[in-house]
């Protein structure tokens, strides 16, 4: 068995899929995990290999980055951000923000909901957790969030090295192995850091099929839902 464990808003729907076609005797757990926990698993050994939201700052640890994905202000419904299309950090600096400390993702938009400030989460967040009483907007100058492939540089098995494979969009037939693939110790500089399957662009099945950069722009629940009264493009 091959245990994965990943944060929230990431969907590895996909490569549990062709995991299973080629690896029907080998059963892949999947494991959903907060953000604060992400590394827990790994940590206890309760996971073999994880999806997370980067930085971590964790030795041991071989990441491939995956994609991008852009930022999105969550406010009440009737809030002015719902006058504009996307927003800037300079647009809502005086709204009140909620805390995320110590909150699940569902509690801190149970308490946008009912009024008590915006927050600022990556777009697969706002879209998880999307409510009819909630709206968000894309935060344009916002730092991006980037998602990631890790496990322990120790623990590379030929389990991992397949899932590896997967994920990186090479074919039942293609050679594997992890030291084909971009990837570095956390806090190093190796190609993993540099390449992964890009910036803005979504891996072949990874969580958001399109650029992560226009992912907050899309026409689901949490792209027509959030942003204030002084963005920079209004409606008529």
């Amino acid at each position: 068995m091959l245990r994965l464990a990943f944060v929230d808003g990431a969907t590895p729907a996909k490569w549990a899929r062709i995991w299973a076609e080629r690896q029907s005797d080998l059963p892949l757990e999947l494991t959903r995990v907060t953000q604060h926990e992400q590394l827990d698993a790994l940590r206890s050994g309760a996971a073999d290999i994880a999806i997370i939201r980067l930085p971590v700052q964790e030795a041991g640890l071989s990441i491939i980055p995956l994609y991008s994905e852009v930022a999105v202000a969550v406010a009440p419904k009737d809030h002015a951000i719902g006058a504009a299309d996307e927003l800037t950090i300079a647009d809502i600096a005086d709204e009140p923000r909620v805390a995320t400390d110590e909150l699940t993702d569902a509690q801190v938009m149970e308490l946008v909901a009912a009024g008590l400030g915006i927050v600022i989460v990556p777009h697969s967040i706002a879209r998880l957790h999307a409510r009819k009483d909630t709206i968000s907007r894309p935060v344009t100058d916002a730092p991006e969030t980037r998602i990631a492939l890790v496990w322990p540089a120790d623990a590379t098995t030929p389990e991992v090295e397949e899932f590896i494979g997967i994920v990186r969009g090479r074919t039942a037939n293609s050679s594997r192995g992890a030291s084909a693939d971009a990837e570095a110790p956390a806090g190093g500089t190796g190609r993993g850091s540099k390449q992964g399957t890009g910036t803005k662009g979504g891996t072949k099945g990874g969580t958001s099929g399109r650029p992560a950069a226009r992912s907050g722009r899309g026409k689901g629940a949490s792209a027509r839902n959030t942003p204030p009264s002084r963005g920079r493009r209004r409606r008529g």
